[in-house]
């Protein structure tokens, strides 16, 4: 049997630290490819990062159920804890291509595609109470993204997601379909999703849509494999 420590990065939280989306961080050479989906369904995160190569920034995304090519809560949760150990990483490699870096401050931001996310099911709402009376148990679509504006003069949305075809009821905070919804409307937004989680997102041309927030280290543990 092998022991693998688990770090434990909660993504996306509010200024004060609260909130994020947690994420399951690996050494990738502790677990073998095959074994990669089982470990990713146990740890039970909405995703679990395994890094091949932390100077380089190649890694895999699994889900409990599928890998993703891309998400953007664990290359932003990634690049944040990679710099926290020390490493000097500018650009992460995931299957759907390179995802450049950026640290500003407290917040870590990656570029990506947006037509590399998860193909969504967007549904705009009146109100801010809307989105938040939501049952997630009425939404069997594989990927539903439900928002409203907060302000639309602001550019900030209050927005939830759930996706049982991922093995994941409801995302705490969901990168991609941060930068989808940015690219959809064309401008930066501040995004407040799930309890409390904040994702800010710039253009950077139709295709190319910056994500990112603050994050947080969680307690780590370890995996029996």
């Amino acid at each position: 049997m092998t022991t693998v420590d688990v770090h434990v990065v909660r993504v996306f939280v509010d200024p004060s630290g609260a909130f994020g989306n947690p994420l399951g961080i690996v050494d990738g050479a502790k677990v073998p490819a095959a074994a990669r989906l089982g470990v990713a369904a146990a740890l039970g995160y909405s995703e679990t990062v395994y890094i091949d190569d932390p100077a380089t920034g190649e890694l895999q995304i699994f889900t409990p159920s599928i890998e993703m090519p891309f998400a953007g809560h664990p290359t932003v949760g990634v690049a944040w804890w990679l710099r926290s150990q020390g490493y000097d990483t500018p650009v992460l490699r995931v299957p759907a291509g390179e995802v450049p870096v950026t640290h500003s401050g407290d917040l870590t931001s990656v570029q990506a595609d947006p037509s590399w996310g998860s193909a969504f099911t967007w549904r705009e709402v009146p109100s801010a109470a809307d989105v938040l009376a939501a049952d997630p148990a009425s939404y069997s679509d594989d990927h539903t993204y439900l928002w409203s504006w907060i302000s639309e003069a602001d550019g900030t949305i209050r927005s939830r997601m759930f996706a049982p075809a991922m093995g994941i009821a409801e995302d705490e905070a969901t990168g991609s379909a941060a930068t989808q919804l940015t690219a959809r409307l064309g401008r930066p937004l501040h995004i407040t999703q799930g309890a409390g989680s904040q994702l800010l997102t710039t253009v950077v041309s139709p295709t190319a849509v910056t994500v990112g927030g603050r994050a947080a280290a969680a307690a780590s543990h370890t995996f029996t494999l």
